[in-house]
């Protein structure tokens, strides 16, 4: 689907495009010299005008300050009837569960490739809250969706979704952060790991949610290696 996202967000070819005809399709008995060349209307292969939808609502979200994206105003970015949209999503909700798949697949594939990777518990903690806060940075749409901004009149199963999300990346934090407590030898791993990892995750929703009511200017990136080493450490 960002930067198309990174991996929505490149603007989608609109409408169904026209496409010229070889000129070898057409023989001399058949057209002479004058005849216009003939057309033919390339219509999208399956499943990719869904990604467009998808595509084009995370650019709409990407504008500072917008208010709340109809499927009127959807189409029309596409240059499609609204009828056109419903042929490949039952509701507006079913889009925006579109993103939050997106999300939730780009953002835990990278975390669980941090924790096969990375053996201590803070070098975990610091990269996990890292790309997730590189991962809305680079999809600013996204963004809002992640904190909730541009879900506000939207159904309430895609708030307690995106909420579900934070609370999983609370857990993977808490057992990073335990692992690190055990290797400093903390007499209280477990209680350590909690009160650190629900600070962590404040950290990053609130930093989140500053950088989408900035207009997207104050990056959710800024100083961040400073923070991390206090906390995490």
């Amino acid at each position: 689907m960002s930067d198309t996202p990174q991996s929505p967000a490149d603007d989608a070819a609109d409408a169904d495009t026209v496409q010229d005809l070889p000129e070898d399709s057409l023989t001399e008995a058949a057209a002479p010299e004058t005849a216009p060349t003939a057309r033919v209307r390339k219509r999208p292969k399956p499943g990719e005008r869904r990604v467009q939808i998808l595509q084009t609502l995370a650019t709409m979200l990407e504008q500072p300050g917008a208010e709340r994206i109809t499927t009127a105003a959807l189409a029309a970015r596409l240059s499609v009837s609204e009828a056109a949209l419903y042929r490949h999503f039952a509701s507006k909700a079913q889009m925006f569960e579109g993103l939050i798949e997106f999300i939730e697949s780009s953002v835990f594939t990278l975390v669980n490739q941090i924790v096969e990777r990375e053996a201590g518990g803070a070098e975990q903690t610091q990269r996990v809250v890292t790309v997730l806060l590189q991962f809305g940075e680079k999809n600013p749409g996204m963004t809002r969706v992640m904190v909730g901004d541009a879900l506000v009149f939207e159904h309430e199963r895609l708030t307690a979704r995106m909420n579900l999300f934070f609370d999983r990346v609370e857990s993977q934090l808490r057992q990073s952060l335990r692992l690190a407590a055990e290797a400093a030898g903390s007499s209280t791993p477990t209680v350590d790991a909690q009160a650190l990892a629900s600070a962590l995750t404040a950290l990053t929703v609130g930093r989140l949610q500053r950088y989408a009511r900035s207009g997207f200017k104050r990056l959710p990136t800024e100083h961040l290696d400073l923070a991390l080493r206090r906390l995490s450490a």
